[in-house]
């Protein structure tokens, strides 16, 4: 990979191109200063390569990532609430990549959220890769470096140079990294709009939109839309970050996609996807692994989401049954160990998919009770409940899996359909004006709507619980309802006006 280093001189008003010469390579900076009819100075500012000093990237200016942009350890890259930064399209396609042991400080507000998007003047999903967040949080992996295996390290998909990322090679880290610090912390991201990114670099080896590999707990992650994702919205791979207010819209392939011990927490969520558009490996809301060979290494993926509103492809007449590459609202296989509470899924080809068929039986952390599905709601999905067979048999099957998913004790709730007025929610499959608040009235509402005929299905219920152990951190808001919004206060209004629906 042809490597443009440049030094971060970003926030300097030079005009033309300056070209310097350190260590025998060359290294190329372009900064164009433009003045507008108002007299407002705007430069434009293309970042590329390895930034070794603090940088500001401005409202004011026109921003450019190229090609593969290292924010390299000890340096703080911060971006203007309101500011603009454009990925660039090519052979050498741009993305930003957060390495171990330096921070992204982009704090926008709802009324100036920063904006990641596409350069292209005609804008589509894939034109750049993504942002990366690289941290010392624990990782379930570890990855040979000069000869030896080190606990805790993991390469990053899409054609990420280990080398450039705090591995210990070009002053850009150690070999001592990481220090297994869960509090680890790579900085803000609040307000933040992430477009058209995901990079295919070889088949299973993608960039995503937002990828978060060892991030820990120190970080801050709230209010952050992802639209038109190439691959996945959001990939966690290991480490303990906790989200809020995270929106996928348009999604590709899968909008939070969970591996290599991921043991954050995340709440209040929304995922919209459009019926046409899906990816060959099969799309879901969820997909979640504790690694690709479903081993048993730990930290286990134990994550835990709670107030998640996944519409599916397949609700309104318009728009048929969605493409066939759909799969499930959540799929959860490989051993993973990760837990879904007071959501909704509706609309999908199967609602929840165990999928035991490649390692240690998943379906052995359901009767430990390490993954837990409890008051949800999966409305109007073609299949509700499906089990997939591990080769060594473990007496698990759809019936079994369904006995456990519809126990009173669980508080699930299945509806036949997802018509507005079975599911209470008030257009939420509208694709360019929805709206996921549920209906005012139904604050508590309960009736006899979807009954299967098994105890705990009698009654369709809206309410939401926080009595579960797992959700008793403080991390979590202890609200009253299930999925992403409610009927009024703040978490009716959170994911309006700084967001875009087109």
């Amino acid at each position: 990979m042809k490597q443009l280093l440049i030094l971060s001189f970003a926030f300097l008003a030079i005009t033309g191109c300056r070209k310097i010469e350190v260590d025998g390579e060359k290294e190329i900076f372009v900064v164009t200063k433009e003045v507008t009819p108002v007299g407002v100075v705007s430069n434009t500012i293309t970042l590329s390569g390895k930034i070794t000093k603090d940088t500001t990237l401005y409202a004011k200016d026109v921003n450019y990532l190229s090609g593969l942009v290292y924010i390299t350890k000890g340096v703080t890259l911060t971006i203007q609430e309101g500011a603009t930064v454009k990925g660039k399209s090519g052979l050498d396609v741009a993305s930003l990549v957060i390495c171990r042991g330096a921070k992204l400080i982009a704090k926008g507000t709802a009324d100036k959220p920063i904006v990641f998007t596409s350069a292209s003047q005609n804008p589509q999903s894939g034109d750049w890769g993504g942002i990366v967040l690289l941290g010392t949080a624990k990782v379930n992996q570890a990855l040979t470096w000069k000869g030896a295996a080190v606990t805790g390290l993991t390469s990053v998909e899409g054609g990420v140079n280990d080398t450039e990322i705090g591995y210990g090679l070009a002053g850009s880290g150690d070999a001592a990294f990481p220090t297994g610090n869960d509090a680890d912390n790579s900085g803000i991201l609040q307000y933040v709009r992430i477009e058209y990114a995901g990079y295919a670099y070889q088949p299973d080896n993608e960039l995503n939109s937002l990828t978060m590999a060892g991030v820990g707990s120190g970080t801050t992650i709230d209010h952050i839309q992802v639209t038109y994702a190439k691959d996945d919205a959001y990939e966690w791979f290991g480490g303990t970050v906790n989200c809020k207010y995270l929106i996928a819209y348009k999604t590709q392939d899968d909008d939070f996609d969970t591996d290599f011990g991921f043991s954050g927490n995340v709440q209040f969520g929304i995922v919209l996807r459009d019926s046409a558009i899906a990816d060959i490996s099969k799309s879901e809301a969820f997909e979640s692994d504790n690694d690709g060979k479903g081993s048993t290494l730990s930290p286990k993926t134990t994550a835990v989401f709670s107030n998640i509103t996944a519409i599916g492809p397949r609700i309104d007449p318009t728009y048929g049954k969605g493409n066939t590459l759909f799969l499930a609202g959540a799929q959860i296989r490989r051993n993973s160990g990760i837990s879904i509470m007071n959501s909704i899924f509706a609309g999908w080809p199967t609602g929840l998919l165990i999928d035991a068929s490649t390692g240690t039986a998943v379906d052995k952390n359901i009767d430990d009770s390490t993954i837990r599905v409890r008051n949800c709601t999966f409305a109007g999905n073609t299949v509700n409940v499906k089990y997939v067979v591990n080769g060594t048999p473990t007496g698990a099957s759809d019936a079994s899996i369904l006995t456990w998913f519809s126990n009173a004790y669980h508080g699930n709730t299945i509806l036949t359909t997802a018509a507005p007025d079975v599911l209470k929610l008030i257009q939420p499959f509208n694709y360019t004006n929805p709206d996921f608040t549920p209906y005012a009235s139904a604050g508590s509402f309960s009736s006899a709507i979807g009954s299967l005929g098994v105890a705990g299905h009698l009654d369709y219920k809206i309410n939401g619980s926080f009595t579960d152990t797992k959700l008793q951190n403080a991390f979590f808001e202890k609200v009253t309802f299930r999925g992403g919004v409610a009927t009024s206060g703040t978490n009716q209004t959170w994911w309006k006006g700084w967001t875009v629906w087109k």
